[in-house]
């Protein structure tokens, strides 16, 4: 996370990383490289440095990649241990920047990190840059068909045939000149806006801390959940215990008798006002209990289940699309990725990646309503004024749930 000063001296954090695709001669999806970017304002090789630790401490690699291969430029610094990595071996491939001088003291670091099992690429590789020094340690050579000439990249070509280790990999690939060069090359990787363009993906959208709260919420609004094991789940963070005691004795819940353990909390409201209290919780966290993405949320998270009821479709399930829907919305990841990283069930995925199913018609009705597209709602079966009832239904639902979140005691 990169920290620069705004207008008016506070500190702004953001981050920003970009990945580009990374394709085999096959067209078979291998790997990305990640492009950082710390705002205006960070300078020089230290700022860049840090803005890599703090962007792999919110993001992490196989949030990131899954488990395909992650290209990681790299500034000195990381290269000869001034800075420790922030990530394993397993899936890293780190690249050394053409920018990079080669000495002896580059080439011991290059030789440590790959004794510890990390994969070295050669980035922009020209010779008679210095970085030939290097390709006995290399695994991969990236060759730049946009910018070097044709016979120039012929001799790189040729030069790497010297050692059997290295993958050859052309990157800025934008014609289908470009494709028939990287093939007569012998390129086994292809890079380029041909083949992908990157693609920005937000450190809020995969903050561990912040993640695991949506996990955690994801895993108590399952179908089949059991309260012992929402017991369990809660009690593993006392701040959770706390908020739900907390909330369970207000008066908003229209409980009289006061609890004082998360399991007569459970007991006494039932497991689906558990799980709603809870999911309102984890949401009023990942968003730093700023209320206005919480009310987005549940909004579409009610209307979403108040639809699955005049559709016959199962309600429970219904309310976790649409809150999923949401919050993938609020934190600018596509609904399938983030489906793709939680234990959903098989019609909640489906929804959400595709917009499938019966659930998926649940949420395209309730999109369709939100931008107003009469046609796509008469589509489904009900009648649009209907909907309007059921908005102002969720509406004033969310609201309530919030007020009584935020309540002091």
């Amino acid at each position: 996370m990169s920290e620069v000063p705004d207008a008016d001296g506070d500190l702004a954090q953001s981050v920003h990383v970009g990945r580009q695709p990374i394709w085999s001669a096959e067209r078979r999806l291998v790997g990305y490289e990640l492009l950082f970017r710390g705002g205006t304002g960070v300078s020089g090789s230290f700022a860049t440095s840090q803005v890599i630790v703090n962007a792999f401490t919110e993001f992490g690699l196989a949030e990131i990649a899954g488990d395909r291969l992650c290209f990681i430029n790299m500034t000195r610094e990381f290269l000869t241990d001034e800075l420790p990595l922030p990530f394993g071996p397993g899936q890293a491939v780190l690249e050394v920047l053409e920018t990079i001088t080669v000495d002896e003291e580059l080439i011991a670091g290059v030789r440590r990190r790959v004794d510890q099992g990390y994969a070295i690429a050669l980035d922009d590789f020209v010779l008679g840059s210095g970085h030939e020094r290097l390709m006995g340690l290399a695994d991969y050579v990236k060759m730049d068909v946009l910018n070097t000439g044709a016979d120039e990249l012929r001799e790189i070509a040729e030069a790497c045939r010297a050692y059997p280790q290295i993958t050859l990999l052309a990157e800025k690939v934008e014609t289908e000149e470009h494709l028939a060069l990287a093939e007569e090359l012998g390129c086994g990787l292809l890079q380029g806006y041909l083949l992908g363009r990157p693609q920005v993906l937000s450190a809020q959208a995969l903050s561990p801390s912040k993640f695991s709260r949506i996990q955690l919420m994801t895993a108590l609004l399952k179908q089949d959940v059991e309260i012992a094991e929402i017991v369990s789940l809660v009690t593993q963070d006392p701040a959770l215990s706390f908020r739900l005691l907390r909330a369970s004795n207000s008066v908003a819940t229209g409980v009289t008798n006061r609890v004082s353990s998360v399991h007569e909390a459970v007991m006494m409201l039932g497991i689906g006002q558990v799980r709603q209290w809870v999911a309102l919780m984890a949401l009023s966290d990942v968003f730093e209990s700023t209320e206005g993405p919480v009310d987005a949320a549940l909004s579409r998270a009610r209307m979403c289940q108040l639809v699955a009821a005049e559709l016959d479709q199962p309600m429970d399930a219904a309310f976790t699309v649409g809150l999923l829907d949401r919050v993938a919305d609020l934190i600018d990841v596509p609904s399938d990725e983030l489906a793709g990283q939680l234990p959903l069930s098989r019609e909640v995925s489906a929804a959400l990646a595709d917009q499938a199913g019966g659930l998926g018609t649940v949420l395209r009705t309730v999109r369709a309503y939100e931008s107003g597209d009469l046609d796509s709602i008469r589509a489904s079966g009900i009648d649009p004024g209907r909907l309007t009832t059921t908005f102002l239904a969720a509406a004033g639902w969310s609201t309530n749930a919030i007020d009584a979140l935020y309540a002091r005691e």
